[in-house]
């Protein structure tokens, strides 16, 4: 299920006078704000009281301010609370940026650096927003607990499709495989492992068994970020991998089966295998109303090579004559479920634009 934005929803109702000023009000105050820091940023650098420009690393967001670090002089590996310039754009964990390091033990940035991959996701207001920078893969993390569904799978692959960052599928907490779930759990797998998705099992437990895998093994000499429904051990792994790191385990709710979030901030940490490792903040749902019905097709990777090969410009590829998508199901080419799937986003997203 696609989940409406409350934008939408917002919409339909006229605000009235009031709320009209408080939005107005608030608006003014952060502009404010925002005028304020850039003015005194400026007085600093006019007063010459900034050291020179240098390059840093983004290792944490904190709403205005940033954790910086070091990645050249005599500061390298220093990290520094840096303020932003106000013409500069979204800024998140992961992004290289130029700064200059003031008398107070904090900095400025001046600029970002080119990025050569960035991860959105979609707000509670239906907007995107930015998640994490220069990621060269996404390790989605399902466990069988709480019980992974190809739905919500697909929004996840849907969407880093889109980002053209490679995905490793890893199952968590393999300790929990029974011989009641064994049987679903390796169907699952099996379908996106035939789809070219590289799969991988483990356990914070246990690393027993053939199929498990060393965690440090997926994230050696990569920058990589952990993507999954709360509960299934992103947390857990960081601390198997940065055993010293401050990070707070959540257990999943007892009543309902749905993990807590333990995250509040995305975060970068030095692997001692080598390799950056960025822990984001759980992440229940991937809505997917921002793309478009053609970017939602071409997040179905088995889909996308089918693309523009129908007999008609206009095919709906919902039972329209000569349509390509549908024979290569009715072929066995495609998974009709995941070709079900596709379909049910796409229809979705075409009656809520047409509702909006």
């Amino acid at each position: 299920m696609l989940f409406r934005s409350p934008t939408h929803d917002m919409a339909k109702r006229r605000l009235n006078k009031q709320q009209q000023w408080r939005i107005k009000k608030i608006q003014q105050e952060r502009a404010a704000r925002a005028a304020k820091k850039e003015e005194s940023i400026s007085e600093k650098l006019d007063a010459g009281n900034l050291g020179p420009e240098q390059q840093g690393l983004v290792i944490a967001h904190y709403g205005q301010q940033l954790d910086v670090e070091a990645l050249e002089g005599e500061d390298t590996g220093t990290v520094l609370r840096c303020f932003v310039r106000a013409n500069i754009d979204s800024l998140v964990t992961g992004d290289k940026v130029i700064w200059r390091p003031g008398s107070d033990n904090t900095g400025v940035i001046v600029a970002r650096c080119d990025r050569h991959t960035l991860l959105q996701r979609p707000d509670n207001f239906g907007a995107l927003k930015p998640v994490a920078a220069n990621i060269d893969y996404i390790i989605l993390v399902i466990a069988p607990e709480p019980e992974p569904h190809d739905n919500l799978i697909d929004r996840y692959l849907v969407a880093a499709e889109s980002t053209d960052i490679p995905v490793i599928i890893l199952l968590n907490k393999t300790d929990l495989v029974t011989d009641q779930n064994r049987e679903a759990i390796d169907q699952l797998l099996a379908r996106y492992e035939k789809l070219g998705y590289r799969i991988e099992r483990t356990s914070a437990k246990t690393l027993e068994g053939e199929q498990a895998v060393k965690v440090e093994d997926l994230v050696k000499g990569q920058t990589s970020v952990f993507v999954g429904q709360s509960g299934v051990g992103k947390s857990s792994i960081i601390q198997t991998l940065l055993p010293e790191a401050s990070i707070r385990v959540g257990a999943v709710s007892e009543s309902t089966g749905k993990g807590v979030h333990t995250t509040t901030t995305a975060k970068l940490f030095h692997l001692n295998c080598g390799g950056d490792l960025i822990d984001s903040p759980g992440i229940r749902e991937f809505g997917l109303w921002h793309m478009t019905p053609q970017e939602i097709e071409y997040g179905f990777r088995e889909i996308r090579d089918l693309i523009g090969h129908c007999k008609f410009r206009n095919c709906s590829h919902m039972g329209d004559p000569g349509c390509a998508i549908v024979q290569a199901a009715e072929d066995g080419r495609i998974s009709t479920e995941r070709l079900k799937r596709s379909e049910e986003h796409t229809s979705e997203l075409q009656s809520l634009e047409v509702s909006r």
